[in-house]
């Protein structure tokens, strides 16, 4: 998993709070990022109807639907995001060694199981869901 998937995020929660069009740099501003990355992670967002944009001095990105019936596993199906990878096969499936020709596809299996478990955990929390739990804690840490 790369750092997209929690931009996107934040982004949403953000533009759940603010409930108005942000432009990307008061986004990345508050993200911590730049204006670039932003677009480039809000564009899959805005594609799968979860953001949306507008052009122009009011313009910026704000959210399509309701944060309530926007689900984490939406988010991350929305930017492609795989949560368990690897960049490295263990073993040769040419090799006539059972373990080191089986090895690479045994753990593949094992990580699309991990990812399927891990979308089926985000389809239980929303973007608002998450808003709630920021300011439930920020109000809890003021008194």
């Amino acid at each position: 998993m790369n750092g997209d998937y929690s931009l996107a995020v934040h982004a949403l929660v953000y533009l759940d709070h603010r409930n108005t069009h942000l432009p990307s740099q008061i986004l990345a501003e508050n993200i911590c990022t730049n204006a670039a990355r932003v677009r480039k992670v809000m564009r899959p967002l805005a594609a799968a109807g979860l953001a949306a944009t507008k052009e122009g001095a009011e313009g910026g990105y704000a959210l399509a639907q309701p944060a309530a019936d926007i689900t984490l596993r939406t988010v991350a199906e929305a930017t492609g995001t795989t949560f368990v990878d690897a960049n490295w096969k263990p073993g040769d499936i040419h090799e006539e060694c059972l373990v080191s020709s089986s090895m690479g596809t045994v753990m593949d299996g094992i990580y699309d199981g991990l990812n399927r478990t891990c979308l089926e955990q985000l389809a239980h929390t929303t973007i608002h869901d998450i808003t709630e739990q920021i300011f439930s804690g920020a109000s809890s840490q003021a008194n």
